[in-house]
């Protein structure tokens, strides 16, 4: 290793491994010779090859005193140049921590910015080409900045800072509205509350307008609620006989009385029953569809349900009426005092039983007050049962009770829409009477004539209104 000195001004090159392989040699050289001295004194030899030996050891130490001059000498060259390589060194490491800590600064700026809550955080401005395409013209031609994206940043802020003023102003407008309408609405639920009051009170105050005027509409009202609870025969006269008062302007007058719990009870029950039968008819579907387990692999087949006996039907609850009847009105179409213009009063009732309409006179001061019923029309004295249903369930006595004020008169059970078959075909009756064809054409129309002429309110209405008249002017 060759190592370049500077020493006085000037440079050499020494050899350092040179150096150390001939300190070692001297130091080899000496320990032998010291072997050889320690050899002589012992062998006891002549003593001037010690003197030789002395003189070559201490060329040695002279030798050995260099070398380690020179290795001191060379040493200390060494930390001279150490030491002037170590400035760049220390330069290029100030200069390390200065741009290190220039970063570092310049990050935790960086970041500063990052971090930086402006005036406007969070705020969702509109998109730019929005700006450029609505803004006012005041705000676009204004120049806030130099920089250009900064001072499209500061109009948009504008922009943004006008529409929310206006907004603003658009909220405390609305504000007021609602609470004006909050208001109105605070007056309108209070006057609908005492609402109902007032409209009682006012319908009270009424009732005697509409007692002299004659239009009872309240009591109109409560007659159509009481109408839903009658059953289809009863409801069909109902309505039949108001159609004909309010298209003709016929002089009748309508009411409907009775329990009105009872007749509440008697549709939910029949409600429930249609609900009932129609469950069971599915059910019973499915089980005759369903097969048998037996050997012959043939299907159940129920045993249809026995019929009650006639024996076990009561007498009363054969003639069961319905909770709620029909009372017509009629009145003198001629009569110019409204107390003498009611003629007669009808009741209409219906027998649940017996499915049939029974119709009564109401007020019966005189005894034979059927008469005016009865053979309104041909053959229809109301002692016999219209439906041949009606006869089998009552049994041996094939005619109505004689006991009852109602009785079921045919015109009654048209009225109501009660269809029947007769029991003998009218074509077979007119041929036991005369043997002739024209008396058999001319029963039938005359038959179909009548029962056209059954169907008609008016008709009805009519006969009964001049029988009792007769009636009053033969008393």
């Amino acid at each position: 290793m060759e190592v370049t000195m500077a020493e006085g001004g000037g440079e050499r090159n020494v050899d350092v491994a040179a150096l150390f392989d001939m300190l070692r040699q001297c130091k080899d050289s000496a320990e032998e010779i010291v072997a050889k001295m320690l050899a002589i004194k012992t062998e006891a030899e002549p003593k001037s090859q010690l003197r030789e030996l002395v003189t070559q050891i201490l060329l040695n130490f002279v030798t050995l005193r260099q070398v380690n001059r020179s290795i001191l000498l060379e040493e200390d060259g060494v930390k001279a140049e150490t030491e002037h390589a170590k400035v760049p060194v220390e330069l290029t490491r100030l200069q390390l921590h200065s741009l290190m800590y220039e970063k570092n600064h310049y990050a935790k700026a960086i970041k500063a910015c990052k971090e930086f809550r402006t005036k406007y955080p969070g705020i969702e401005l509109v998109p730019e080409e929005e700006f450029i395409r609505n803004a006012p013209e005041d705000i676009k031609s204004s120049i806030l900045s130099t920089d250009r994206t900064h001072d499209l940043m500061l109009k948009r802020l504008n922009y943004e800072l006008n529409q929310r003023k206006e907004l603003c102003k658009l909220r405390e407008k609305l504000e007021l509205q609602k609470k004006a309408l909050q208001e109105t609405i605070a007056n309108r639920k209070k006057f609908l509350s005492s609402l109902p009051s007032q409209l009682k009170a006012l319908k009270k105050a009424s009732l005697p307008v509409q007692h002299q005027l004659g239009v009872l509409q309240t009591k109109k009202l409560m007659q159509h609620q009481l109408a839903e609870l009658l059953p289809p025969p009863l409801y069909v006269i109902y309505s039949q006989l108001f159609a004909q008062k309010e298209a003709f302007g016929e002089n009748i007058e309508l009411d409907i009385t009775g329990n009105v719990k009872e007749a509440q009870a008697f549709t939910r029950q029949l409600a429930n029953k249609d609900a009932a039968m129609s469950t069971n008819l599915v059910n019973s579907k499915l089980e005759d569809d369903a097969p048998d387990d037996s050997d012959d692999g043939q299907r159940r087949r129920k045993r249809p349900k026995k019929a009650p006996s006639k024996e076990n039907l009561d007498q009363s609850e054969i003639y069961q009426n319905h909770p709620l009847k029909v009372i017509l009105h009629i009145n003198d179409d001629e009569a110019s005092d409204m107390n003498s213009a009611k003629l007669i009063t009808l009741k209409f009732e219906f027998l649940i039983k017996l499915n049939i309409v029974c119709v009564g006179v109401e007020d019966s001061e005189e005894v034979p007050q059927n008469n005016i019923l009865c053979n309104l029309f041909p053959d229809d004295t109301g002692l016999e049962l219209p439906q041949q249903a009606a006869k089998l369930r009552i049994g041996t006595s094939l005619s109505f009770d004689e006991s009852t004020t109602s009785r079921p008169y045919k015109w009654a059970q048209h009225l109501a829409g009660i269809d029947f078959l007769p029991e003998v075909s009218p074509m077979v009756s007119a041929a036991e009477e005369s043997n002739s064809e024209t008396t058999k054409h001319a029963s039938a129309s005359l038959g179909l004539s009548l029962y056209r002429q059954q169907n008609r309110v008016q008709t009805v209405v009519q006969r009964i209104r001049t029988r009792k008249k007769a009636l009053l002017a033969l008393v």
